[in-house]
């Protein structure tokens, strides 16, 4: 096992769990833990997500090319388990989050600082057999030495309208010699909220994850779901969700795109990239009754069908984004004091974007070709004809054209789909029956997973869901060094990881 790199040598020596669907899910010892570390430390694999349960943990990979993906489970009776961020540090702000909420404790992590848990839920692992009372404790940033740095301590609370994080900056006068996030303040505890919960619960749980990926959660959910139970889906709700979901990225790019060039005091292309993501959500709102078509996408299908007038109202939209959005492209383009601000600031290098397996626009500027869409198809993407765009500068610039690329194939996507949408059928009800289930999604930030248990009853006994954005946040840090601190906010928004999302 400890110098295989194929995975199906690793379930002939394990076995796979049968009633765990589509992927192989192999209940494995500490030596095939070990032999997972190691491919993770050799880059032969990838690390997909890391989540605990109440007396194991399970680790999900990216194999053979990153289009193979297998779980590995490994009981813990003493609750402990071998750190893979020991030798692989994608994996330690997981790691932390698996030690907060189950008091699973990883041997020799490098770091044992609490995570989600900032010492206000009044008891320490909510989500293990027995928890303890705790109180609060200060947390210790990590220190920089030199001489003439100061700290620059920014938020939880921020000047703009945004989300809760903070931000701990070292800095040689205007020089960023490190940056250190605390998140966590956004925890919802939404894995405790799913345990027990029936479908629809559940399903609305899972679509308030991160809201601006409202869709791309409630497919993600929805096929763990199908999966874990063998249930078919309607033809025609497979391509309503792709519909949805290309309509969700474009407003968001439209949104990110606008946001960094006013970032860059650039507000004119802010302004008419506000007006078109405005567009996409009246359209969305009139086509599936909400702007951020929440609760439209269940297990088994979709909940709300696309009639004649919403098709022309959709294309009548996507006729005024090909007339409007080139100009806007232009402007970015042959703007010098914008090209000034984006190029060469905040790279992330294709190394570190594959050691860390960066998603969506992050991983695709600098030079990672994965997505979902097509690395681990499902449907309708199978059938869809799309490009995957990709570069390899890994600045702001870069990440600003894949954002401007994949709003080009998300406009020819949902031509494709008008154009061909089958008829019949939206929704199809799951039986209530057990299993398990995995799914992975693209969303606009990248890969979302998704892993479901259901109990005999149908309901959901275990469910971990992953953001894009454990893998980035970090990643942040990474591009920010040596950069100005005037350049911070432009370098985060050209990420904008969800805090959301990534504190469940």
């Amino acid at each position: 096992m400890a110098d295989s790199t194929k995975l199906d040598e690793l379930i002939g020596a394990h076995g796979a769990v049968p009633w765990h669907h589509p992927y192989p899910r192999v209940q494995t010892d500490v030596g095939g833990w070990q032999g997972v570390i190691q491919q993770l430390e050799a880059g032969n694999w990838t690390l997909l997500g890391l989540w605990g349960e109440t007396d194991a943990v399970n680790v999900a990979v990216l194999t053979e090319g990153e289009t193979n993906l297998a779980v590995l489970t490994l009981t813990c009776p003493q609750m402990r388990f071998p750190s893979i961020a020991r030798r692989h540090s994608p994996a330690s702000r997981l790691e932390r989050a698996v030690h907060d909420l189950f008091g699973l404790e990883p041997d020799n992590a490098p770091d044992h600082r609490p995570w989600l848990d900032h010492g206000r839920w009044g008891e320490q692992y909510p989500l293990a057999e027995y928890s303890v009372s705790a109180a609060a404790t200060p947390y210790e940033f990590l220190r920089a030495e030199g001489e003439s740095l100061h700290q620059i301590a920014v938020g939880p609370v921020h000047a703009g309208i945004i989300e809760p994080g903070h931000f701990r900056f070292h800095a040689n006068g205007e020089t960023i010699v490190r940056l250190e996030a605390r998140l966590g303040y956004t925890h919802k505890g939404v894995e405790g909220l799913m345990q027990g919960a029936e479908l629809d619960r559940a399903a609305k749980l899972a679509g308030r994850v991160s809201g601006d990926s409202t869709v791309a959660y409630s497919i993600a959910f929805a096929r763990a779901v199908e999966s874990a139970v063998g249930s078919d889906v309607p033809k025609r709700a497979h391509w309503l969700r792709a519909l949805l979901a290309e309509l969700e990225r474009l407003a968001n790019h439209f949104g990110d795109i606008g946001a960094v060039c006013n970032d860059a005091s650039f507000a004119l292309m802010h302004a008419h990239c506000a007006v078109l993501r405005e567009r996409v959500l009246r359209a969305s709102d009139a086509c599936f009754g909400h702007r951020l078509m929440r609760d439209c996408v269940v297990p088994g299908g979709i909940t709300i069908d696309l009639n004649p007038n919403c098709i022309a109202v959709l294309r009548t939209l996507l006729s005024e984004i090909r007339l409007r959005f080139p100009a806007l492209i232009e402007l970015y383009d042959n703007t010098a004091s914008l090209q000034d601000r984006t190029v060469s600031t905040g790279i992330l290098k294709p190394e570190l974007a594959r050691q860390f397996g960066a998603g969506g626009y992050v991983g695709r500027a600098s030079g990672r070709t994965f997505d979902a869409r097509r690395s681990l198809p499902y449907p309708p993407y199978d059938q869809l004809d799309f490009k995957v765009p990709v570069l390899s500068e890994g600045d702001v610039n870069a990440r600003v054209w894949i954002r401007i690329r994949e709003v080009e194939q998300s406009i020819s996507l949902i031509e494709q789909i008008l154009a061909r949408l089958p008829g019949g059928r939206i929704l199809t009800a799951p039986p209530a029956q057990s299993g398990e289930g995995l799914a992975v999604v693209e969303g606009f930030r990248g890969d979302i997973l998704v892993s479901v248990r259901l109990n005999d009853e149908g309901r959901v006994a275990r469910c971990h869901l992953r953001d894009p954005s454990w893998f980035q946040w970090p990643l942040l840090e990474a591009v920010i060094e040596g950069n100005i601190v005037a350049d911070f906010p432009i370098c985060n928004k050209s990420f904008n990881c969800s805090y959301s999302g990534h504190d469940l």
